[in-house]
């Protein structure tokens, strides 16, 4: 992609965008794909993902809803920041929505 990339009003776009999906009860909307990687996750309510190690940065921002990992909460316009090396495991009690850009593929551990 060299060209600008725009959704606008993009919390208004996400019940009419596509989602596939990405691992149980989790779907994913891809905006890029190759490295980075940027799209939307939209977690079901109760949804997991297994504790992985970044192998490159990723960037979070939660959109609609939670997101929870070993660290704690983060909620609906929260950023979180995942450097590489980092490991952790993610869940959603309640199901949410976030725009996430991985700089590599993560590892799943489990």
């Amino acid at each position: 992609m060299t060209d600008p990339f725009v959704i606008t009003d993009l919390p208004g776009q996400l019940d009419k965008l596509p989602f596939e999906f990405f691992r149980e009860g989790v779907d994913i909307h891809h905006i890029k794909t190759g490295e980075p990687a940027t799209a939307l996750l939209r977690y079901a309510p109760g949804a997991k993902v297994p504790r992985h190690r970044h192998t490159g940065l990723e960037t979070i921002l939660v959109l609609e809803g939670q997101q929870t990992d070993e660290r704690g909460t983060i909620y609906k316009g929260d950023l979180a920041i995942n450097p590489e090396g980092s490991i952790h495991s993610v869940r959603s009690e309640t199901g949410c929505i976030v725009l996430i850009q991985w700089e590599r593929p993560v590892e799943i551990l489990e």
